[in-house]
């Protein structure tokens, strides 16, 4: 295709078909590709908008995920509960505050330490 070596030339067959829609960033550049096309199409994003999608992609997938991935993942072994869905399991959440008033013993805090005061949970 125009320029390119038959080294850096990627070919791919594809099926006759009445729409093919091919997408990525750089997809006009080329002009043997777009002389292939019957229409196309560019969707314009606002720049602002462009810039805090790849500031959020590439944060995320350089160093957000790569994170969590060597370092809070493995830790999850050693936990003896996995709440699932997170702030949003209200079952497992009540579990484990009932569990936590059981084993402190609520009325019994309130009485060595005058200064705590427990509240009802709002997870309801």
């Amino acid at each position: 295709m125009g320029k390119n070596t038959e080294e850096n030339t990627i070919a791919i067959l594809v099926n006759a078909s009445d729409v093919i829609i091919l997408e990525g960033i750089l997809v006009f550049h080329d002009q043997d590709v777009r002389d292939l096309m019957n229409m196309k199409i560019f969707v314009d994003t606002d720049a602002d908008v462009r810039l805090a999608r790849r500031i959020r992609r590439d944060t995320y997938a350089k160093f957000v995920k790569p994170a969590f991935d060597d370092f809070v993942l493995p830790s999850k072994k050693y936990t003896d509960v996995i709440v699932p869905r997170g702030g949003d399991n209200h079952v497992a959440i009540d579990l484990i505050v009932q569990h936590i008033r059981t084993k402190l013993g609520q009325h019994d805090l309130c009485k060595i330490y005058p200064n705590v005061y427990v509240i009802q949970s709002t997870f309801r």
